[in-house]
């Protein structure tokens, strides 16, 4: 909700879904919504369940994604209810990803201390896959104590969703590689730093089917590659601003378990001084250009084991028309040259 596009939270819901059909009809592969919570500005997105089972009715193809559930401030039986039934009602198209959460405002209000997340993780995705078996849900876990629940409705996909997690420092790569996990890498980190994490993870991956890395981008795609630029500047300078300006608690202080975070602090500085496509394309953070450019940066990634692009176009501070635009010229112009034989 960017101050210069001047638009309600309606409006902004409204143009949202246009893009996400839009996206449908022009043939994307999915699309991914974020939970945050008392951010306003950075993410209106509190409930991006209710907002996708409203895509679920406007589209027919798309993969619909939660980016992620962050798996803390959530009871585990209200969130296999919620999977099963936006599975069912998106005719088995839902994407799940899971995380920690990274907000020390959230966990205070949620009442939760960081320093469980990582427990809380472990025993909640424990009785989401237990509730994903055609069985009563018992777990002994201190938190979330259950004794043969049926927990009601069960999703369609079979044998379940794909699970995915958010991932940030590199034990999480090892630990989905284990896990059987996707990972989601959100933009919080330069490229080099994500492409040695993608090798532990494909290193730890030891599971029949292929390893899943979703990475996300700040993306404008125009056919003139100066207007992209142009357009972008203030779009990229703002998001990636608030990004700084969210994330700045945990990265300036040393919460326990979230010690990566302070890592990349250092990046911070740097990025406050060059929030710009050609400072965050060089960091691997964003891809802005014309086709051509778009097509190379990309290939780069896949070279490397990316495997889904998650593409904030316009990074959510551009007019819809100039999205529409975007997507229009990506589906023409891009996918075709990733779309798989």
């Amino acid at each position: 909700m960017p101050p210069a596009l001047a638009r309600s939270e309606p409006e902004m819901f409204a143009q949202t879904l246009g893009e996400l059909a839009a996206a449908d009809a022009l043939g994307f592969g999915g699309a991914w919504l974020v939970e945050h919570h008392f951010m306003p500005g950075y993410s209106h997105s509190s409930k991006p369940e209710l907002v996708l089972a409203a895509a679920a009715e406007r589209t027919r193809r798309l993969r619909l994604g939660l980016a992620v559930i962050p798996l803390p401030y959530h009871h585990p039986v209200h969130v296999a209810e919620r999977v099963a039934t936006l599975d069912i009602l998106s005719a088995g198209r839902l994407e799940v990803g899971i995380g920690r959460g990274f907000s020390p405002p959230e966990y205070a209000a949620f009442g939760v201390r960081m320093a469980d997340s990582r427990a809380l993780v472990a025993e909640s995705l424990a009785v989401l896959r237990a509730s994903f078996r055609d069985a009563p849900v018992s777990a002994p876990g201190p938190r979330f104590p259950l004794d043969g629940l049926r927990i009601v409705p069960r999703p369609v996909q079979r044998p379940h969703p794909p699970l995915w997690t958010a991932a940030v420092s590199p034990e999480t790569f090892d630990w989905a590689g284990r896990e059987g996990l996707g990972v989601l890498v959100g933009p919080f980190k330069p490229w080099f730093m994500v492409e040695a994490d993608i090798r532990r993870y494909r290193a730890a991956w030891a599971h029949r089917e292929p390893p899943r890395v979703g990475v996300t981008v700040g993306m404008l795609c125009l056919p003139d590659a100066r207007r992209a630029r142009a357009l972008a500047a203030p779009a990229l300078s703002w998001f990636y601003g608030e990004l700084l300006r969210v994330t700045a608690p945990v990265l300036e202080q040393l919460y326990p378990s979230y010690e990566h975070f302070r890592s990349l602090g250092r990046f911070r500085r740097l990025a406050k001084l060059g929030a710009r496509p050609r400072f965050l394309a060089a960091a691997g953070m964003a891809i802005v250009g014309d086709p051509a450019a778009c097509i190379a940066r990309i290939r780069r990634l896949e070279a490397a084991g990316v495997t889904h692009l998650l593409c904030a176009v316009g990074a959510g501070a551009l007019p819809t028309e100039i999205v529409h635009e975007s997507l229009e010229c990506m589906a023409r112009e891009v996918v075709p040259a990733f779309r798989r034989r």
